[in-house]
C-alpha cells in the first residue's frame, strides 16, 4: 500500500459522514460472524439455506443464525441475508419462506438479485427493508431509480463503477441508499451476465451461487493459424487482482457510498477479523479527523497484505479497466513479499530413503532467508523462482525474524536464491482471531449509567447506548437508608454498578447522584444492575421480536400464473452481424430481424433507417454514464427493442416503446415474468440456463411471448476489460486495433474453444465453445409455449447465418407438420435444455 502523508484534502469526506458510513463485513458462518463483530463491523451479510451465491460458504443454520442475529443487535450491527441467486418457479414458495424465517430470527435485510423475489417480498412482506443485489446489474443513475420507485431501500452498485460514477448517481438519487464493493476479490465478467461456469462446469452456474470460478484457470489466447498469441507470463486473461480501497475512502465517502463492502463469505475468521479491523481503523480516523502515524499506516498495510490476495488495485475506483487490475501470473494467494533466499545449505543425506529423494530431487537442507520484512513464528512462508514461477516450496518459520535480518526454515529440496519470500498465512492474524472468539461476547456495546441513590428512595440504575442515548432503559431496587457503618462513596458504586462482566455491556461514563450517608449492600445494587442490564436487552431486541410476531401473522401465497398457455404463432428471429447477414437471413425465413445498435451505427443507419428495414435494435447487457448516450438513441416510442438492462427497460417504458427482454435480465418465475411486464416489458427472450421443464412451467399464462436461442453460441462473459490485452500489443485505440477485428479464441485446459470478441467500446465478450442447436426440440418448445425462436448469428457472415435460419426454418415447418426435425448438427449441443443449472 503507498504511504499516505495526508488525505487529499480536496476531496475529504466530512467527519461526520464518516461517522454515518456503514462498513458492511463477509460471513460465511458463525465463526467470521463472530470475527466481523469483534472486529467492529456496522453490518454483517450472510447466507441461510440454498438460496445465496455462496452455497459452498457454511453459512447457517436456524439456532446459530438466531444467536448470532442477537449477538450483533446487542452489540448495534445490522445482520443482512444474501438470497441473491434467481430463483425457479417451483422454488418461490420455499424462498419467501426462508425470508420470513430469517426476519423472524433477526434478520434486518434482504440482499435479492431475483426480480421476482423482490416483487413477492415488497408485496407480501412490505415491512422487510430490500437490497438489490450487485448481481442485478446496476451501473447507473436510471437504473437505481428504477430500484428505487420499486420500493428498494439500497442498490449494490456493479465493482466496475468509478468513483465519479458513484457521485453522479447518488446526486441524482439521493433518496436511496449505495453500497459499493470496497475490499475483496473482482469478478472478470459483470455479475448477473456470466454464464461461464454454467457451460465450462456442468451447469455449475453463478447465477445459482455454485460458481466453480473457472475464470481464475489458465488460457491461451489463440489466432485463426492455431497460434498462441499471448505474451509471455499472461496465462490467465481473465484473473483480476483484489480490490483494496483503504485509499480512497474519503472519495468514497464524499461521493456517497452509504455502505462499504467488504467480500469474503468464503474466507476463514481470521481473513474477516483482519480486513474488517484495518478498514475500522481507517474509518474511525476519518470519523475523528485524525492521521494515522507511518508506522501504524505500515502495520495496517502488512495487514492487509497477509491476509489472503492476489495483490491489489483500484483501477475500477480510479475509472480505468487497463492491466494495473490483472493478475495474469497466478490466481492464487500472494500474500506479501517479505524476502529472498540467501543461501541454500544442503544437508548429508543418512537413510536410504532420503539418500534416494536426495538423488531424484536433491538433497533436503535449510534455507536461509534475507527479510526486508518481519516474519513472525507460525508463519506459512512461500518460496517461489522468479525465473519458474510454477516451482514452490511452502515452510512454517519456526521463529521469529526482523526487517534487515534472516531467519532460516526446513526445506525438502535445494531453493534458489532467486527464490523471493512471502507470507502467504499469518500466524499473528489467526491468534488474533481465535483470542477474539474465544471472547464470551464478541464485540460489548458502550453504555453511559447513571445511578441515583437518595435517601428515602428506590435505589436506580438507568443505562443509555452511547451510540444512541434515545435508547434507554432502567432498574429500580431497595430503599436507599442512611449507613448504620461506612456510608458509601460515588466510587464504590461506579466500581460495583460497572462490574457488567458476562453481559454485552460495557460502561462508558457515569452519572451518579448520591445523597451524603447512603448505606447499602452491594449484592443487592449487583441485582439492580443485573436488572438495568436485562431490561436494556429486552429494549434492544423488542422490534425484532414484534416484528416476529407480525410476520408470522402472514399467510405466503406466491404469485401464480394465471390460466393456462396462450397458443402464439410461431415466429423464426435472427440476430446478424451485419445488414448484409440480415437480408440473408431474412429470405431464408426469418421473420424477425435484430442487429446491435454497434453494428447498426458501423453500417451507417440510424434508428428511423433501421425500422424503415425492419431491423429491432439490440442494446448492451451494460449501460452506464457514458453508454447511454449511444444506447437511448435507439429507443423509440412505438417502436420494438431489445433491452439487456433495467435502465434501458426504465428509458423505453418512459419513451412508450416496446421492450424485449433480452436472455441477459433472467426471468426464471412467474413472478418476475409479471413484475417485468408491468414494468413494461412486452416479450422476454429466456435465459439459456433453463430447462425444459422450467421453461414449461414459466410459460404457463405467460402475459408476454416468450423466446428463446435455438441455434448460436451463448455469451458466457461480459467483461470492461478487453481480453485481448493478454497479448500485451494494445495500443489504446480500439477503433484502428487489428487484433479486435480477428476470430481469436481462448483455448481452455480442457481444450475448448471459446471465441473473444472485443467491440469499439474496449468491452470483451466471451462466447461458449460450441454452439447450442435445439432444433431437433422445437415440438416440444412449441408444445411448451415457447413461440419466438432465434437463430443468433452473432459470430456468423451472412451465409452462414442464412443457412442455419433455413435449417431452422425446416426444423419449424416439421413440428407444424407433426414431423420429427432433423438429428442435432454435429459440433452442437443442447446445454442446459435437459439439465438445467444447479
Amino acid at each position: 500500500m503507498p504511504a499516505r502523508t495526508e488525505r487529499n484534502r480536496m476531496t475529504d469526506a466530512d467527519p461526520a459522514a464518516a461517522r454515518r458510513v456503514e462498513l458492511l463485513s463477509p460471513a460465511g458462518g458463525p465463526e467470521p460472524f463472530a470475527a466481523a463483530l469483534a472486529a467492529g463491523a456496522d453490518a454483517i451479510y450472510c447466507g441461510m439455506g440454498s438460496f445465496n451465491a455462496r452455497r459452498k460458504a457454511a453459512n447457517f443454520d436456524d439456532e446459530s443464525f438466531a444467536t448470532a442475529c442477537r449477538a450483533a443487535h446487542l452489540a448495534g450491527t445490522r445482520v443482512y441475508v444474501t438470497v441473491n441467486i434467481v430463483i425457479k418457479d417451483a422454488e418461490m414458495r420455499d424462498a419467501l419462506e426462508l425470508v420470513r424465517r430469517c426476519a423472524m430470527l433477526g434478520a434486518d435485510a434482504f440482499i435479492i438479485q431475483d426480480w421476482g423475489l423482490f416483487a413477492e417480498v415488497r408485496r407480501l412482506m412490505p415491512s422487510i427493508e430490500t437490497h438489490i443485489s450487485t448481481q442485478a446489474n446496476i451501473h447507473d443513475a436510471r437504473g437505481t431509480a428504477f430500484c428505487a420507485a420499486a420500493g428498494a431501500d439500497r442498490v449494490t452498485l456493479s465493482r466496475e463503477l468509478s468513483i465519479a460514477e458513484i457521485a453522479a448517481i447518488h446526486d441524482a438519487c439521493p433518496g436511496i441508499d449505495l453500497e459499493v464493493f470496497a475490499h475483496g476479490s473482482i469478478c472478470f465478467s459483470y455479475s448477473g451476465v456470466c454464464l461461464l461456469s454454467s457451460f465450462c462446469q456442468a451447469g455449475r452456474s453463478a447465477n445459482r451461487g455454485m460458481c466453480a470460478q473457472p475464470c481464475r484457470l489458465p488460457y491461451e489466447l489463440i489466432d485463426e493459424d492455431g497460434r498462441n498469441i499471448s505474451a509471455p507470463g499472461r496465462g490467465r486473461p481473465l484473473c483480476p487482482r483484489d480490490t483494496n480501497t483503504t485509499d480512497l475512502l474519503p472519495q468514497l465517502i464524499a461521493a456517497g457510498a452509504a455502505a462499504l463492502k467488504l467480500e469474503g463469505r468464503m474466507k476463514a475468521a481470521d481473513y474477516v477479523y483482519a480486513v474488517t479491523d484495518v478498514y475500522r481503523r481507517d474509518l474511525d480516523d476519518l470519523a475523528h479527523d485524525s492521521e494515522p502515524d507511518a508506522a501504524e499506516r505500515t502495520r495496517r498495510a502488512r495487514q492487509l497484505k497477509r491476509c489472503f490476495n492476489r495483490d491489489f488495485t483500484h483501477a475500477y475506483q480510479d475509472g480505468r479497466s487497463d492491466d494495473d487490475m490483472m493478475s495474469y501470473e497466478r490466481s492464487n494467494n500472494r500474500g506479501q513479499l517479505v524476502g529472498r533466499v540467501a543461501e541454500f545449505i544442503p544437508t548429508e543425506p543418512v537413510t536410504k530413503g532420503e539418500r534416494l529423494r536426495a538423488a531424484i530431487k536433491g538433497p533436503a537442507g535449510t534455507a536461509v532467508l534475507a527479510l526486508d520484512e518481519p516474519v513472525g513464528k507460525g508463519d506459512l512462508l512461500e518460496l517461489r523462482d522468479d525465473e519458474s514461477p510454477d516451482t514452490f516450496l511452502t515452510a512454517l518459520a519456526r521463529t521469529d525474524g526482523v526487517a534487515g535480518g534472516t531467519v532460516s526454515v526446513e526445506v525438502p529440496r535445494p531453493v534458489a536464491t532467486s527464490c523471493r519470500v512471502r507470507v502467504i498465512r499469518s500466524q499473528e492474524a489467526i491468534d488474533i482471531a481465535d483470542a477474539a472468539l474465544k471472547r464470551a461476547v464478541p464485540r460489548k456495546r458502550a453504555v453511559d449509567v447513571r445511578v441515583t441513590a437518595r435517601i428515602g428512595e428506590p435505589f436506580r440504575v438507568e443505562l443509555s447506548c452511547a451510540d444512541d442515548h434515545a435508547v434507554r432503559a432502567a432498574a429500580t431496587g431497595f430503599t436507599v437508608e442512611a449507613a448504620r457503618t461506612r456510608p458509601v462513596t460515588a466510587d464504590d458504586l461506579i466500581e460495583h454498578v460497572g462490574r457488567m462482566g458476562s453481559t454485552p455491556f460495557a460502561p462508558a461514563a457515569f452519572d451518579v447522584e448520591l445523597d451524603e450517608g447512603c448505606g447499602m449492600g452491594f449484592s443487592a445494587v449487583h441485582r439492580v444492575r443485573a436488572e438495568a442490564c436485562a431490561a436494556l436487552e429486552e429494549t434492544l431486541l423488542g422490534p425484532w421480536r414484534r416484528h416476529a410476531d407480525e410476520l408470522a401473522r402472514i399467510e405466503i401465497a406466491p404469485h401464480a400464473a394465471e390460466g393456462t398457455a396462450r397458443a402464439r404463432e410461431p415466429e423464426l428471429c435472427a440476430v446478424a452481424a451485419t445488414p448484409e447477414a440480415a437480408e440473408a437471413a431474412r429470405e431464408t425465413g426469418a421473420s424477425r430481424i435484430y442487429l446491435s445498435s454497434d453494428a447498426l451505427a458501423e453500417a451507417g443507419l440510424d434508428a428511423a433507417a433501421a425500422r424503415e428495414r425492419g431491423y429491432i435494435p439490440v442494446l448492451d447487457e451494460v449501460c452506464r454514464a457514458r453508454d447511454r448516450e449511444r444506447l437511448d438513441a435507439w429507443v423509440a416510442p412505438g417502436a420494438p427493442v431489445a433491452v439487456g438492462n433495467i435502465s434501458e427497460l426504465a428509458y423505453a417504458r418512459e419513451l412508450g416503446a416496446v421492450p424485449e427482454l433480452r436472455s441477459c435480465i433472467p426471468v426464471h418465475n412467474a413472478a418476475c415474468l409479471a413484475f417485468l411486464h408491468e414494468q413494461g416489458a412486452a416479450a422476454a427472450w429466456l435465459s439459456p440456463e433453463i430447462s425444459l421443464d422450467e421453461l414449461a412451467a414459466l410459460a404457463t399464462g405467460a402475459p408476454v411471448p416468450l423466446g428463446l436461442m435455438v441455434y448460436g453460441r451463448p455469451r458466457v462473459m461480459t467483461s470492461e476489460h478487453c481480453i485481448l490485452k493478454v497479448a500485451d500489443a494494445c495500443i489504446d485505440d480500439c477503433a484502428r486495433c487489428a487484433l479486435r477485428r480477428r476470430e481469436l479464441v481462448l483455448h481452455n485446459i480442457d481444450d475448448k474453444l471459446l471465441p473473444v470478441r472485443t467491440d469499439i467500446h474496449g468491452r470483451s465478450r466471451l462466447y461458449e465453445a460450441y454452439p447450442l442447436d435445439l432444433t431437433p426440440q422445437l415440438p416440444q418448445l412449441i408444445e411448451a409455449g415457447i413461440s419466438r425462436f432465434l437463430v443468433d448469428g452473432t459470430l456468423l457472415d451472412a451465409r452462414g447465418l442464412a443457412s442455419q435460419v433455413a435449417r431452422a426454418r425446416r426444423a419449424l415447418e416439421a413440428a407444424r407438420e407433426g414431423r420429427r426435425p432433423a438429428p442435432r448438427q454435429k459440433g452442437c449441443s443442447s446445454g442446459c435444455l435437459f439439465v438445467g443449472v444447479d
